[in-house]
């Protein structure tokens, strides 16, 4: 256990922190999305109630995202230089994150995986960030690195050319399950987070020489199409075992409509790389935790109306109209 004081002092930090990102978000907001995200939750532990396999996989699904905003820490370096031993206070942060999130699988009589998803999240505080591209003279370029380059840095960095196998193995083991292929693609939904989490410098977008509105289709266009390509497997997948083509449609849409929210959600928030990230979270959260309730229908439209909305806006007022 780490000494008392320093943790105090290093929790309270990140509590100011918390409540500085919170004021930004702004209290419209917050009253809007935290009731729908709370309906959400609570949907998704009930639907874990007579799940007790599926129950394990949320903590892997946590604590994997967990992961991927850790590695992402703008603050790893000074940490490391002014605080050395600051990893036990990041596992106790990363504690204190998860409770909330293993008290309701508690609820829900599922022991196991809470204290898996609280073993896990310690577990993260000791995994080295992301390490910064070094430049060199002769690296590969290619139209595809141009176009492509959030789904470049994003592999890079979450590993992504590593785990799609891994996925897709797995997905293969346990095809005569239905549920394999869904888990396989929400874990893929997660890498293709770190993907669009990571705003890009703002002269990338000045000298994209386009108006917002064919920038924005052409990145939607582009990053739904590479999205399609990595999940078409899992699809396939879906669609050959029990539940069928017409199933494995409807998953195929509605992933990727989570995608394009998450590319949408990028610009309508662009450049702050905090609010990108935790808006994409909550919207993950909001649609994946509330797909069974009888508002989500209308949820959805407004949800993408005001994202479609703001992206728009958001754009022009950085590339211009011309």
């Amino acid at each position: 256990m780490p000494p008392a004081a320093p943790l105090r002092a290093y929790l309270t930090l990140r509590l100011r922190l918390l409540g500085r990102l919170l004021r930004e978000i702004g209290w419209l907001r917050l009253a809007l999305v935290v009731p729908l995200l709370s309906l959400g939750l609570l949907q998704a532990l009930a639907a874990l109630r007579g799940q007790p396999r599926a129950a394990w996989l949320a903590p892997l699904l946590v604590a994997w995202s967990l992961l991927g905003a850790h590695r992402q820490r703008a603050d790893a370096q000074f940490l490391a230089t002014t605080a050395p031993g600051f990893r036990p206070w990041v596992a106790v942060e990363y504690g204190l994150l998860m409770l909330p999130a293993a008290l309701g699988l508690l609820a829900v009589r599922a022991a196991g995986p809470a204290g898996l998803l609280l073993g896990l999240a310690a577990l993260v505080a000791w995994v080295p960030p992301a390490r910064a591209d070094s430049p060199t003279q002769h690296r590969w370029r290619s139209l595809f690195r141009s176009e492509a380059f959030e789904w470049v840095s994003g592999m890079r960095a979450s590993k992504g050319l590593v785990i799609w196998p891994v996925l897709v193995g797995l997905a293969i083991w346990q095809r005569a399950a239905p549920v394999a292929p869904v888990a396989a693609l929400v874990a893929w939904l997660l890498v293709v987070l770190a993907c669009y989490g990571e705003p890009e410098p703002v002269t990338m977008l000045a000298l994209a020489a386009r108006t917002p509105e064919q920038f924005l289709r052409r990145r939607l266009a582009l990053g739904l199409g590479y999205a399609a390509a990595t999940a078409a497997p899992f699809w396939v997948l879906l669609g050959v075992g029990p539940a069928g083509g017409g199933a494995a449609l409807a998953v195929a849409l509605f992933w990727l409509a989570l995608v394009a929210l998450l590319i949408l959600t990028k610009y309508a928030f662009y450049p702050n790389a905090t609010h990108i990230r935790t808006t994409q979270g909550l919207v993950l959260g909001i649609i994946l935790g509330g797909a069974w309730h009888p508002a989500y229908p209308p949820l959805m439209l407004a949800i993408v109306g005001g994202l479609v909305w703001q992206s728009r806006r958001r754009l022009r007022a950085i590339v211009g109209t011309e």
